[in-house]
């Protein structure tokens, strides 16, 4: 729509007049805006109940060589200070572990933030020295065979996303790193064996403290009803707790007790239940205490009889006395 002769303030006005359902819910200019190109943005005050703070936008553009004002488009828009819906989540990102059934598959995307990969073990003959320095530059130039094995040591590396190999201390896969002079290649094994860090992926120190905080938050923390009707009885002290390996483990274990309602279930060893190994089971009493009878007299019961059951030979006998007359 192009206009000549409106003034472009008043152009913009009859536009959002003719959006508006009332011309009462058009207010007062706010400002008007140059966006570039001959663009400008007219802003005018909304007045409708519910949408305070939003405010009328009609956009125009200016021909300076024509000498005139064309619409370019008018909507309802909303400030800093409108009231608006809260933002938009993805619906995996909105649903519960509750709202899964057991033969729903999530999947794990491949940049998780919980995962990373795991360790890569790279056998390196690292002599033990008094100079550090020393000890670096000799333990490069060992053979592969593997001299002095008594001392040999281990380096990790881990394999980054990007593809680029670095060990564990973040430097390049040709520098060698002793994890320690008394540690053996057998330790190191043990404990990649232990802790299953040759695992595609392994969890990230984030991912696991996260972990602990919904566990030790959740039912099976300290703060359940059980606990506090265990009585100081803690799953630290229990028999059937079984500890968990790692950091986790310093926080929580595994319930192994059949009579327990947290058999099988991972528990902070601050929780508790009734069925701690060291709780005595209660003395069975001789007596058999009657309690009260209890009528309910508002109340009427109907039942329905189960029919007679007809003899045979009953009414067989009956027949015939009646078609003697004996019966008379």
């Amino acid at each position: 729509m192009v206009q000549e002769d409106l003034d472009p303030e008043e152009l913009a006005r009859r536009v959002a007049l003719s959006v508006a359902a009332d011309s009462d819910e058009v207010g007062e200019l706010v400002g008007r805006t140059p966006i570039g190109d001959g663009v400008w943005d007219y802003r005018f005050a909304s007045a409708i109940k519910g949408y305070e703070g939003w405010q009328w936008s009609v956009t125009l553009y200016r021909d300076e060589d024509a000498d005139t004002w064309t619409v370019d488009e008018s909507s309802l828009v909303p400030t800093d200070a409108a009231l608006q819906p809260p933002a938009w989540v993805p619906w995996k990102d909105r649903l519960l572990p509750s709202d899964l059934s057991v033969t729903d598959v999530m999947g794990t995307d491949p940049d998780d933030p919980r995962l990373t990969v795991g360790y890569k073990p790279a056998q390196a003959s690292l002599q033990t020295h008094e100079d550090n320095e020393e000890a670096r530059t000799e333990s490069a130039s060992v053979d592969a065979d593997g001299a002095d094995q008594e001392n040999d040591g281990a380096v990790f590396r881990l394999v980054d996303r990007s593809g680029d190999e670095k060990d564990i201390q973040g430097q390049e896969p040709n520098d060698q790193v002793s994890l320690g002079a008394q540690t053996s290649v057998a330790d190191l094994d043990e404990a990649v064996d232990r802790f299953a860090l040759s695992r595609r992926h392994v969890m990230t120190a984030e991912a696991r403290a996260t972990t602990a905080k919904r566990w030790y938050e959740g039912q099976h923390g300290p703060k359940s009803l059980s606990t506090r009707t265990a009585r100081g009885k803690t799953c630290e002290t229990c028999g059937f707790m079984i500890p968990l390996a790692g950091d986790l483990g310093t926080m929580f274990g595994v319930c192994a007790n059949r009579w327990s309602p947290d058999d099988g279930r991972v528990v902070s060893l601050d929780h508790g239940c009734g069925e701690h190994s060291e709780i005595e089971p209660q003395e069975e009493s001789h007596l058999w205490v009657q309690s009260q009878p209890a009528y309910d007299d508002l109340h009427i019961d109907v039942v329905r009889q189960k029919p007679r059951e007809e003899r045979p030979e009953v009414e067989l006998m009956e027949q015939m006395e009646s078609e003697d007359g004996s019966g008379d």
